[in-house]
């Protein structure tokens, strides 16, 4: 196991798509002063930890894949949690960045330290000191349980979606899922033939619509091996299609539609009236995210499955009590219900100016300027931070965007002789200001729902309520005039360092 530096240029905390994605810019750049701090034993992040049934993308392959790496080999149009795993672990060999990853070095603290001009992070593994440090952990790093009276009496085995437990067997057990997001509506097909009997808790249904997945031919293949160019035109058209999709999104008076086509599709996979009525929901398409499954609803159809959308009352030693008094007696309880989005955990570990980053936004939400930088925390950058995710097509678009101009940063940095930046308050405030007011109107916004996407006093503190194609247009170029620039500290050792970037 290769040792941690004690001080480096970039520190990039995390290993998935953004933390790599980072690195081989930063390769291919020239600067190898940067290391990867990953909490885990293995790269990959979210395509790592979860390895639950019938984990796959719903975003095209094609699509969720990086724009400098094309990948001729998927096996399907929607790739599987482990062609995406295996994809990860490639790029990041094949551009060298795989050396600079340190395993078991999870960020417990960073401090900015202005008498240095560097951030100081702890690790189980020891300290390292940054000049620049970019955080990466991504919004689907940290799996959320909700806290049910009793949980802890449970005799039986829980376990979340997450976090797998892949020795446990479920064959011919009485089996509870609650919630049913986008991992539920993919694990619960792949359970419902092994269980004896299975209860879906459903708080609040989800939109689903069909599936267009079809096997990516031998003569694909070929075609995307021998000629490149005809992948990058496929990706291509899927981008710009994907684009479409954010219409309906943006305008709620336009859900009718999208509503009209969900109704449809259900119809023709649920035949009892009865379940279509407890399956649909009441609030407009994309309100929360819109589902794509062609096998969850008619699992809920099957003889052994039953769909419950009373509350959880208690759960007791062998069962679970709804609110309106009834007792189903279970085995295993797993938890579909996503993750710690809007109170992004990592914020608490985050210090400057003597206070933590979650304490800078606990009056007004998260906020980054650009999604990027945030105010009062000089040289630190975030990957896919607040109002930087999506609805409608690939994240790893956003992603990009943002490692492009945080690579824009560390050449500006360079360029002034290892100066220090940091976002201008009235800039973010600006950035802020122009999001929430595109909100506006959004399904995202006045769909009728409560939605992961909006924090504890109801601000969309996580959707980008626009194209990408914009967002992208955006970030193109590094707005140094958007930053307040002073000199570094004088390093105590002789050479110049590029900035150290954290990522997940």
């Amino acid at each position: 196991m290769s040792s941690l530096p004690s001080r480096t240029g970039v520190a990039i905390v995390g290993s998935g798509f953004s933390g790599i994605g980072l690195g081989v810019r930063l390769r291919a750049a020239g600067i190898t002063d940067f290391v990867i701090l990953e909490r885990a034993g293995d790269l990959g992040g979210t395509w790592r930890d979860n390895s639950y049934p019938g984990c796959a993308c719903d975003v095209p392959s094609h699509l969720y894949s990086f724009s400098f790496a094309l990948n001729p080999d998927w096996t399907s149009t929607f790739s599987p949690q482990a062609e995406i795993w295996d994809y990860l672990r490639r790029v990041s060999d094949r551009a060298g960045v795989t050396p600079h990853i340190r395993y078991g070095a999870e960020l417990t603290s960073a401090s900015w330290n202005e008498s240095t001009s560097r951030w100081e992070i702890e690790t189980p593994r020891g300290r390292v000191e940054a000049r620049m440090l970019v955080v990466a952990a991504g919004g689907l790093s940290d799996p959320k349980v909700p806290s049910l009276p009793g949980l802890e009496r449970f005799k039986g085995a829980t376990f979340h979606s997450a976090t797998w437990d892949h020795e446990h067997r479920l064959d011919g057990e009485r089996v509870a899922v609650v919630g049913t997001g986008a991992s539920a509506i993919q694990f619960i097909p792949e359970i419902q033939p092994l269980v004896g009997r299975l209860h879906v808790f459903q708080r609040t249904a989800p939109w689903i619509m069909p599936r267009r997945a079809r096997p990516i031919t031998a003569v694909e293949h070929r075609l995307y091996r021998w000629f490149p160019p005809a992948q990058r035109l496929v990706r291509a058209a899927i981008c710009w299609g994907r684009e479409t999709y954010a219409i309906p999104l943006l305008r709620v008076t336009m859900a009718p539609f999208t509503t009209r086509l969900a109704k449809r599709f259900m119809r023709s996979q649920v035949p009892d009236r009865e379940l279509r009525r407890k399956l649909t929901p009441t609030y407009a398409p994309g309100c929360k995210r819109i589902l794509i499954s062609n096998n969850y609803l008619p699992a809920l159809s099957q003889p052994n499955v039953e769909l419950v959308t009373d509350g959880i009352r208690e759960v007791r030693e062998r069962s679970i009590v709804t609110a309106d008094g009834r007792e189903r007696e279970v085995d295993t309880i797993i938890f579909g219900t996503g993750f710690q989005v809007t109170d992004f955990p990592i914020a608490h570990r985050l210090r400057a100016g003597g206070r933590s980053l979650a304490e800078t936004w606990a009056e007004h939400g998260m906020q980054a300027h650009k999604g990027t930088a945030v105010a009062g925390f000089p040289n630190m950058f975030l990957l896919l931070g607040p109002n930087t995710g999506l609805g409608h097509t690939s994240v790893v678009l956003m992603s990009e965007a943002q490692v492009a101009y945080v690579m824009g940063a560390v050449c500006a940095t360079q360029a002034r002789g290892e100066s220090v930046l940091e976002v201008r308050q009235e800039a973010q405030d600006a950035w802020n200001e122009f999001v929430q007011r595109k909100l506006q109107g959004t399904v995202w916004n006045a769909g009728g729902c409560k939605s992961w996407y909006l924090d504890a006093k109801g601000r969309n503190t996580t959707i980008w309520p626009d194209f990408t194609f914009r967002f992208r247009r955006i970030l193109a170029r590094f707005d140094d005039e958007s930053y307040h620039w002073r000199p570094a500290a004088p390093a105590e050792t002789p050479g110049t360092q590029a900035p150290a970037v954290v990522g997940a």
